[in-house]
């Protein structure tokens, strides 16, 4: 969905100034947040422990297309998290008819607050689904290629502003596996998400937020771990490429953007060895662990969610990038409105 911003007048055509110009259009867009639904108040030690996101894909790509088409003024967290309430999680039972009941009500002018009072779970599942999907629709400026021989222009939007984590052009597939029988080192499941690759695809990041690991461990080898601007989300990208896994520059702490690159598909790890390819088949390992409470990270208590429908859903929006030397770049530049 696009929004008027009128006419533009570039000085510099600087990295630096177009994002200068990129968030000054975020103030002429004149731009929302997205209503959120109050939550019911619980102790301080009473945050959630434990999350199933099992929404289907239907059910995802239906509440988003909804959300987009009227600018955010119907959450499709709201949707989804009501669903969830009226089938007591059991999302086998979901039917499009549903949404489209309650999308009706929502768009004649009831509030989410009076359709599920007496929703005992609702409160639950809003602030559980609202952890996984949170900024992943927003307010966005994007730059998009000028006419032959003119610069880029930029254009403000609302919708998703999330990426696929592989880029643009480069083939991949998966299936859902998470919680499928893992043995290296010990018995466990499997929580993330696999996607089957060539190495050296470029990776970027799903969403914007602040590097906070990155280095060798011996079960995912080459590793990043981004966490969301609001703390609530950490995304893992694993099995690196063997001897340039990441963006050259890329340091813990720094900032990064939705759809930037942030490394390279590989098959490193299963080694207590540094820089070993110890897995037998190229893929990124992904994953996204929910923080409801700072003691749940690098815990026995870990809410790791699966990814399968998400990333179809993503897939619809990936990163074009080009190759300068032995690096990838995004193309075109983006910014998420209200965090620069």
């Amino acid at each position: 969905m696009e929004m008027s911003v009128g006419v533009v007048f570039l000085l510099f055509w600087t990295v630096r100034a177009r994002r200068l110009l990129a968030a000054g259009l975020c103030l002429l867009a004149g731009l929302a947040a997205v209503s959120v639904c109050a939550v019911h108040s619980r102790a301080a030690d009473s945050y959630i422990k434990y999350v199933e996101f099992n929404v289907p894909y239907a059910a995802l790509h239906k509440a988003m297309e909804d959300d987009i088409s009227c600018g955010g003024k119907v959450s499709w967290i709201d949707t989804l998290a009501y669903l969830a309430a009226k089938y007591g999680g059991e999302w086998g039972r979901y039917k499009a008819a549903d949404m489209d009941a309650v999308l009706e009500k929502l768009h004649g002018g009831e509030d989410i607050a009076g359709l599920t009072r007496g929703m005992k779970y609702f409160p639950y599942f809003r602030e559980a689904y609202g952890a996984v999907l949170g900024g992943l629709l927003g307010d966005y400026v994007q730059e998009l290629p000028g006419e032959e021989g003119e610069e880029p222009a930029w254009t403000a939007r609302y919708g998703l502003r999330a990426y696929s984590p592989v880029a643009e052009g480069y083939y991949y597939n998966d299936f859902d596996d998470f919680g499928a029988s893992r043995s290296y080192g010990f018995a466990r499941q499997h929580m993330g998400h696999d996607l089957m690759g060539s190495v050296g695809t470029p990776i970027v990041a799903v969403e914007t937020g602040t590097v906070e690991v990155m280095g060798w461990n011996q079960y995912g080898g080459w590793r990043i771990g981004i966490r969301s601007l609001d703390q609530k989300r950490y995304w893992y990208y694993a099995h690196l490429r063997k001897d340039h896994p990441f963006q050259e520059g890329l340091r813990e702490g720094d900032r990064v953007t939705a759809g930037q690159v942030i490394g390279y598909l590989g098959q490193t790890g299963y080694s207590s060895k540094e820089n070993v390819n110890g897995i037998e088949t190229p893929h990124l390992h992904y994953g996204l662990e929910l923080v409801f409470d700072e003691k749940q990270k690098e815990s026995n208590n870990e809410i790791w969610v699966d990814l399968y429908a998400l990333t179809r859903l993503l897939s619809e929006h990936r990163s074009t990038v080009y190759r300068e030397g032995k690096e990838y770049y995004r193309m075109y530049d983006m910014i998420w409105c209200g965090t620069e």
